[in-house]
């Protein structure tokens, strides 16, 4: 369990060192001193911990990192929101034309065509699980997990490439979900029913989640190389003299940030991107790359691993390049 703000549904802040660019998660000594920066990476069981936590500051809300606790986590939605397109109601199933949607509005109803399509009982009328409403009306089923399944989260289905079903969101691994009891301003997370504890996750919802995109594969593809213009950054940065170790400083993160093309979701791209802009920033500083070359280089990762999303890349390495440049980075320093 972690904490969030309170009355709200986002996690606690992170200090101010935690919020500096460049800083990421990995090896974080908040972390290990027990604070809880990063939202759900702080999740823990220690008792003493959490006491600390919440006995300091009652307010704060509770919530629970899915993969850690070995959840997936049925978010039903019940928005008020014009249908998608047929294809995206229930992703991989064929609406035809002919059939009737008059009184298709939410989660709930989508859900409840996917289960009836198996012969299964919905997950919002599972009464066997633990389920908890949302002060917005919608649901929250939660499920164990089968440990040696790494289930992926989603978010709806309006036009991402995973999802179960419209208005249904799947919270698991890379993410987290709000623990009943919680307050927020908009109102309490309460248990709907007598179970408190969550059962199994059903076979035939697990099938449908596989087939659906939320498991990886067993064998994660190997990541794609460095592109060649950011291996020729890594040559010039590694000319001579004590450019060695900056060519190798570079190389280790662009190739961080090249890999994530391997992986659509969860691969922490923005922290890495972010990370390798600060590099960069520190080596333009301190003599061992231009400038402009630096700013291309980035560019190039971030294009190879995240296609068509240059505003959003160019964002992050403005920022990182910026902080970089107060900190000249020389061979065998410390990022």
């Amino acid at each position: 369990m972690h904490p969030l703000s309170p009355g709200r549904k986002t996690p606690a802040g992170n200090c101010e060192a935690c919020r500096a660019p460049g800083h990421t998660s990995k090896d974080c000594g908040c972390l290990r001193a027990g604070r809880w920066c990063h939202g759900f990476h702080a999740a823990t069981l220690d008792f003493s911990r959490i006491e600390q936590w919440w006995g300091t500051h009652p307010g704060l809300g509770v919530g629970i990192a899915c993969g850690p606790a070995g959840l997936v986590v049925i978010d039903v939605d019940a928005h008020e929101q014009p249908l998608p397109a047929r294809d995206r109601l229930l992703p991989g199933i064929p609406v035809a034309d002919g059939v009737d949607l008059q009184g298709l509005a939410n989660g709930f109803h989508t859900l409840g065509v996917l289960a009836a399509l198996r012969g299964e009982t919905s997950p919002a009328q599972d009464t066997s699980t633990l389920r908890v409403r949302t002060p917005s009306g919608g649901l929250h089923v939660w499920y164990r997990a089968n440990p040696s399944h790494r289930w992926q989260c989603s978010a709806g289905s309006s036009g991402s490439t995973r999802a179960l079903a419209w208005q249904v969101d799947v919270r698991a691994h890379g993410g987290y979900i709000i623990a009943p009891g919680t307050v927020t301003e908009a109102g309490t997370y309460e248990p709907v029913g007598p179970v408190r504890e969550p059962a199994p996750l059903p076979p035939w919802l697990a099938r449908e989640l596989e087939r659906t995109g939320h498991l990886p594969p067993a064998h994660v593809p190997t990541p794609r190389p460095v592109p060649p213009r950011a291996q020729q950054a890594v040559v010039a940065a590694g000319g001579g003299g004590g450019r060695g170790a900056a060519g190798r400083v570079l190389g280790a993160v662009l190739q961080e940030v090249a890999a994530c093309a391997a992986v659509p979701e969860g691969a922490a791209f923005s922290e890495k991107l972010n990370r390798a802009a600060y590099t960069a920033g520190g080596l333009v500083a301190a003599g061992l790359l231009q400038p402009g070359e630096a700013e291309r280089v980035l560019r190039d990762a971030a294009e190879h691993a995240r296609p068509g999303q240059e505003r959003r890349c160019g964002a992050i390495i403005r920022s990182g390049l910026s902080a970089g440049s107060h900190r000249p980075l020389t061979p065998g320093g410390r990022l």
